[in-house]
């Protein structure tokens, strides 16, 4: 039977990366996004370079009628998905909480947290069902220690740091692994969004190190993937040498 694995903001960074090194081993992959040109050009990158299948979805994750719309569409295909790859996130802003943009708390809560929800809600019973699967949680440095700046999104990431915990006492019974990977800094897209398209000051933040790359991040989620069936690792955090937090990272003068 053929593997499949579902990937979450697969437009860019983190996601597009996982979703490659899946399709290069020869799994079945979903990729979803908001972005449809995105998605339709990985697609067909991934399929013609891999000769796997791939299924593009676009749609908003924090949009729960939408979520349930995409699971249909498996349930339809009889696409059982083996892993699911909680992806899609993002930062917006650095301002103090006093001075902060509610909508951008609005988008991060809704994105972070409840998109990482809406997904699991949809594609875990029949992990539950089956009596095995996967469900792989990007977190972050950032929901491991709060910096200046961070607040609601460290708020954010603390919560997929206690779901991903919570996830596994539920889903124990069940034979399904629950695994977070918690990236620190890492260059892609993630600062120009967070930055509101400044590109200078998203450059900024990787000067004066090396910073971990997509691809870094993609290759430990397909390790996690691929331990022995009685194996879980739980919790993964990963930063490039230069860091030694969410907060602390060491730049050439």
């Amino acid at each position: 039977m053929t593997s499949t694995v579902f990937v979450t903001g697969a437009t860019s960074g983190f996601g597009r990366a996982i979703a490659q090194v899946f399709a290069q081993n020869g799994w079945r992959t979903v990729i979803t996004g908001r972005r449809t040109d995105r998605l339709d050009a990985l697609a067909a990158e991934l399929s013609q370079a891999h000769d796997v299948e791939v299924l593009s979805l676009a749609f908003d994750i924090r949009d729960r009628a939408s979520v349930d719309r995409a699971s249909e569409e498996l349930a339809r295909r009889g696409w059982e998905v083996d892993i699911l790859v909680n992806n899609a996130g993002l930062a917006l802003g650095r301002d103090p909480i006093q001075e902060g943009n509610p909508d951008d708390w609005d988008t991060m809560l809704d994105t972070n947290v409840k998109g990482l929800l809406y997904m699991t809600r949809a594609l875990a019973p029949a992990m539950v069902k089956r009596g095995s699967g996967h469900i792989i949680n990007i977190g972050s440095t950032a929901g491991k220690e709060a910096y200046p700046g961070g607040n609601v999104y460290c708020a954010s990431k603390y919560a997929v740091n206690a779901l991903s915990q919570a996830m596994r006492i539920d889903l124990l019974p069940h034979g399904i692994k629950v695994t977070q990977v918690a990236p620190g800094a890492a260059e892609t897209e993630f600062s120009l969004v967070r930055l509101k398209g400044d590109e200078g000051s998203a450059k900024a933040v990787y000067n004066g190190y090396e910073p971990m790359r997509a691809e870094d991040i993609a290759n430990v989620v397909w390790f996690a993937a691929n331990q022995p069936p009685h194996l879980c690792l739980n919790d993964i955090v990963m930063t490039s040498v230069a860091q030694a937090n969410s907060h602390y990272i060491h730049r050439d003068a």
